[in-house]
């Protein structure tokens, strides 16, 4: 089979095992009954009078429902947990010992128990959908419960050494186009059980490799159904034995804000002497089964539970943070009001 095939191949079968997981169905509210017109419409009930108001005709406010209290003290409780998580600067040392994150002004991180609670306490992932989180990098200028808020999630992957000897050679407009073949062919099985297609509409940022320091990042446009567009943006850097991995989730309208702090982000990443690209010994250490273009088209997202993302997207949550994948980032992503239900402290209508 040519390599050319070989990529096709790779693209459909990761993009069709991804978008094939079922996700949950928006449930629509209950419609009133429709009005007997043969029977006489009931006289209005008087509005209750605010006792407290010097204006005698002013009606009392109306009591909060049960369902808006519900969801004012769901708000509250997140608040206060995002008010403990602590955002440390400085050099971090990543677990494990490999790399290190040296914090840029303007941003804080989070380290692997608060990156969890900031993704399931707060953002209301499903604890087992979370992966192997190592830490999280936010910008400190927006608040984790804004709309305009994200977070750049830090993982491991140590499949092994991943060569970049295909990185000249890459069409990344020709895999792009296999990748949305196969997310078109996994939409007809999604319609058959009753799911909204997820589409792959192309790059929001087309991918780059940076080789002086073994570096690539793109980034995809996503659409849920027909409405909600997502930006995936995926940031790669390539060690001795593994590939350091950092997501970022985040709505299309922030696509140049991201862009931005992009530089940022590929500067504060870093392995440990003994641990970088330059060090692999080709004699002893292990190689991935990939290289570039399989690392976007989702190369490893076949690994066993990676796959577990798309179907704990069957829950309710704001905000569906893509962590421990590679190009299943594409397509899981975050679900803002309308997909699954309200943003925190928005009634979900």
């Amino acid at each position: 089979m040519s390599a050319k095939g070989s990529l096709s191949t790779l693209a459909a079968l990761v993009i069709g095992l991804a978008l094939s997981s079922p996700v949950s169905a928006d449930i629509p509210p209950p419609r009133p009954p429709e009005p007997q017109h043969d029977m006489p419409a009931p006289a209005p009930t008087p509005s209750p009078v605010d006792p407290n108001s010097t204006n005698p005709g002013q009606s009392a406010p109306a009591a909060p429902t049960d369902a808006q209290s519900k969801e004012d003290k769901a708000f509250a409780a997140k608040e206060a947990l995002a008010k403990t998580l602590v955002e440390r600067d400085g050099v971090i040392a990543l677990p494990g010992g490999q790399a290190s994150v040296a914090v840029a002004d303007g941003f804080a991180y989070l380290d692997s128990a608060d990156a969890n609670k900031l993704l399931t306490q707060i953002w209301g992932n499903p604890a087992s959908a979370i992966g192997n989180v190592i830490g999280a990098i936010v910008p400190r200028n927006v608040d984790v419960l804004a709309a305009s808020s994200w977070a750049a999630i830090i993982t491991y992957d140590n499949d092994g050494h991943v060569s970049d000897s295909d990185a000249a050679s890459i069409n990344y407009d020709e895999l792009l186009k296999q990748m949305q073949t196969g997310s078109e062919e996994a939409n007809q099985e999604r319609a058959k059980s009753g799911y909204e297609p997820i589409t792959i509409v192309g790059w929001a940022q087309k991918p780059s490799y940076d080789a002086a320091n073994h570096k690539l990042y793109w980034a995809k446009h996503v659409r849920f159904g027909n409405a909600e567009d997502t930006l995936n943006y995926a940031i790669r850097a390539l060690g001795r034995t593994g590939v350091l991995q950092i997501n970022v989730i985040a709505d299309m309208k922030q696509l140049e804000d991201i862009n931005g702090q992009v530089p940022k982000l590929l500067s504060m990443v870093s392995f440990a002497q003994g641990h970088r690209y330059a060090d692999f010994n080709e004699s002893s250490d292990p190689v991935a089964a990939y290289g570039l273009a399989a690392l976007v088209a989702g190369g490893v997202a076949v690994k066993a539970g990676l796959l577990k993302w798309l179907i704990a997207a069957a829950v309710a949550s704001w905000k569906l943070i893509a962590v421990a994948i590679a190009g299943v980032g594409a397509v899981v992503a975050r679900f803002a009001r309308g997909l699954f239900g309200g943003k925190p402290g928005t009634p979900a209508g």
